[in-house]
């Protein structure tokens, strides 16, 4: 961890997390999100009697060793990322819904600010498979930090549970968010977004009659979800705004692949594709790539070359240096 005074937090948030856990016999990601919102409200929510009057005691004692106003927003995330981890081992979370590593928000944020050139004042990110927010949420912070001056988010997910902790999360970071509960392929109630960002779920969709009405669609037989998020994200996307999607490194290669290029082709600037580094991965069948895809709007064309490549390992600094300059070199001549 980086500093003592993150350690301190996350100390806090585990310790808590874990009496809770115990205590009221829950998941422990429910415990994680009930530990975050009492140190928010600084009020420890009683249920049945529990937690009882020692635990009570012992909460609130840790509770107070932690002012929330001396935490950035983004060292708060950091130190609820750590927990995420800690819930996806205690609790056995499924592959599809485990927490995004940090180089892949630092990688979406760091292609906004190669496209946009300016990062505008007032921005607008959405993820249609935002999970417990994590990836959300730290594309934000770092939006912040190139220059945005306010950053809202738009979270859409179906999982109730991981929307909770995102909800906590949230507000514990002091962002700006609104939350939708909903399966991500029905009718969205927002549009207009400058980017939307998503590590996308791989697999089947099982609806078909809702998986019809998307171009991504298979012929026959179930759809990717991948595919008709993708196609579903940028439906919400403004024109000239971004879409930043983590895909399976064999995206292009699968047999449903050739109506992802059709809707590709018609309708978007497919702008890059760029192999994530290998050792973030624990099998080759695991790998993904960051598709880069723009709105055709009247600031935006199809590049001529598209960006392609792949990250180095992140050991080498001086490699992944070069590599982002290359990709700085590259938009000052395909960009306009």
């Amino acid at each position: 961890m980086a500093n003592e005074h993150l350690k301190a937090l996350y100390a806090v948030l585990e310790q808590t997390t874990d009496l809770l856990h115990k205590q009221l016999n829950t998941s422990y990601l429910e415990a994680a999100t009930e530990s975050g919102d009492d140190l928010l409200t600084g009020q420890i929510t009683h249920l049945d009697g529990l937690p009882d009057e020692a635990a009570t005691a012992t909460l609130a004692a840790q509770y107070a060793r932690i002012k929330l106003a001396d935490y950035t927003p983004e060292e708060i995330r950091e130190a609820l990322q750590l927990l995420l981890v800690k819930a996806i081992q205690v609790d056995g979370i499924e592959p599809n819904k485990q927490v995004t590593p940090d180089l892949m928000a630092g990688l979406a944020t760091f292609m906004v600010t190669v496209f946009l050139k300016q990062v505008p004042a007032r921005m607008t990110v959405a993820d249609l498979a935002a999970g417990s927010g994590n990836l959300l949420f730290a594309v934000m912070n770092r939006l912040h930090q190139a220059g945005a001056e306010h950053v809202s988010g738009l979270a859409v997910d179906n999982d109730e549970t991981l929307l909770a902790f995102a909800d906590m999360s949230s507000h514990l970071q002091r962002l700006d968010t609104t939350l939708y509960h909903q399966d991500a392929l029905a009718p969205l109630q927002f549009g207009a977004v400058d980017v939307a960002v998503a590590d996308l779920p791989v697999g089947f969709y099982p609806v078909d009659e809702r998986a019809k009405q998307f171009e991504t669609a298979a012929q026959t037989g179930h759809s990717y979800a991948h595919h008709l998020l993708i196609e579903q994200s940028m439906a919400a996307v403004a024109p000239d705004g971004l879409g930043l999607f983590f895909v399976p490194s064999t995206v292009f290669q699968s047999d449903e692949a050739a109506g992802l290029t059709a809707w590709l082709t018609a309708h978007m600037h497919f702008q890059g594709l760029l192999n994530l580094p290998t050792e973030l991965f624990a099998t080759t069948a695991a790998q993904k790539s960051l598709l880069v895809l723009q709105k055709p709007g009247p600031k935006s064309q199809q590049v001529k070359q598209v960006l392609l490549g792949t990250f180095p390992a992140l050991s080498d600094t001086s490699a992944f240096g070069a590599f982002l300059d290359a990709v700085k070199t590259w938009s000052a001549t395909n960009l306009v």
